[in-house]
């Protein structure tokens, strides 16, 4: 006998909520998830090879103590200042349970890391996103309306810019003179090894600030889902009882310690790499009329013409390079994120880019405008 759903299930408001879908049809060049193209981290795939097969036979530690004792060493904080997860988004999503009842606005400047609408809606938030432009004009639009938490991408995903310290320490200012000391910020820093610069400090000696960090970027272990939370010991002890335990496996422990300890220098050799192979694939794309947006991250954000970014994804693919498509959004213009890799796999797209020329038309929006007086892009020496 059949019966109907029980009240409440499923929850109204999941109705609007889909699966993650990005296209992942096989292709011989993939550059559309930002992953680190020089493969996994060495010293992390000997771990996994030596490791006790018996490990795997038991559950992982609690709280991932040894993980977070070498993330602390690497950063230059105490361990109970670090929590971790599986990827950067589920520390993100635990962080979203801990903070305040049921109810509450999430505001954020747009567009930005796609999942994290979908973590407002499944955390009973609402969300109120902020244009790029306008964020970037002033910060303090971020605060209006009084929202539990503020979230900003450094460097942002998808669009490569990175606000600077000028910006941040205006945005913290202005939610200091809130009363009950504002919303909780939240930096996500998932590219900082490509921008030279972190905001770990502020997070571990301010109250209400969290900066996230993965090991799916530059560290190559995206396989793995290994990500990591700093903040002050009462924030991370939130988070923690959110996060739960046993939600970073055996592997992915032992992998992460290796990376994190990098003692070969394998990061910031690929890292280096990919800097270049940026800037070198900005020229190339300025010398055939495209204005890509300036970059502090492994990616690259083309313009393109409105209601043509599906149609070039799948014409990229029919081509053997899979780059990600990105609608226009809060007055944004439509493009493709391109991942940065091996300098053969950046001509690769060249090849493509020359061979649709006539379908791939630079964006005819007026580019957003990401520095103002006071606030710039990071240093060129950092981009």
């Amino acid at each position: 006998m059949s019966r109907s759903p029980a009240p409440g299930f499923p929850r109204p408001d999941y109705a609007s909520i889909g699966l993650y879908s990005p296209d992942r049809r096989p292709v011989e060049v993939d550059l559309c998830d930002n992953t680190n193209r020089w493969g996994v981290h060495p010293e992390a795939l000997a771990a996994v090879h030596e490791a006790d097969v018996e490990r795997l036979t038991r559950y992982p530690i609690l709280y991932s103590d040894a993980l977070r004792e070498a993330a602390a060493e690497r950063f230059g904080v105490e361990p109970d200042q670090v929590t971790t997860g599986a990827g950067s988004d589920g520390v993100l999503d635990s962080l979203w349970r801990s903070i305040a009842e049921y109810g509450g606005t999430v505001r954020w400047p747009a567009p930005t890391f796609s999942m994290i609408e979908p973590f407002c809606r499944m955390n009973g938030r609402d969300a109120a996103p902020v244009a790029w432009e306008d964020a970037v004009a002033d910060p303090t639009l971020l605060l209006e309306g009084a929202p539990v938490i503020v979230y900003v991408c450094r460097p942002n995903n998808p669009t490569g810019h990175s606000v600077d310290r000028a910006w941040v320490d205006q945005l913290v200012a202005g939610a200091d003179a809130m009363p009950d000391g504002g919303p909780v910020l939240v930096f996500d820093e998932a590219y900082a090894e490509y921008a030279g610069e972190t905001l770990i400090p502020l997070a571990v000696s301010r109250p209400r600030t969290v900066v996230t960090r993965t090991l799916s970027k530059a560290f190559g272990l995206a396989g793995l889902r290994v990500g990591m939370g700093f903040g002050t010991r009462e924030t991370v002890l939130e988070i923690e009882k959110s996060r739960g335990p046993y939600k970073v496996g055996q592997l992915g422990e032992i992998a992460g310690i290796a990376a994190l300890r990098d003692a070969g220098g394998w990061v910031a050799d690929t890292v280096r790499q990919a800097v270049e192979n940026r800037e070198r694939f900005v020229a190339e794309l300025r010398a055939r009329g495209h204005e890509p947006l300036p970059s502090s991250g492994n990616f690259v954000f083309v313009p393109v013409a409105d209601g043509t970014s599906q149609a070039l994804s799948n014409a990229f693919r029919d081509h053997g390079v899979a780059v990600r498509p990105f609608a226009t959004e809060e007055g944004f213009p439509e493009g493709l994120r391109v991942s940065i890799g091996r300098w053969e796999e950046m001509a690769r797209v060249l090849e493509v880019v020359d061979t649709l020329r006539d379908l791939m038309r630079p964006s005819e929006r007026p580019l957003p405008k990401l520095t103002r007086e006071g606030v710039t892009l990071l240093p060129e020496s950092t981009q």
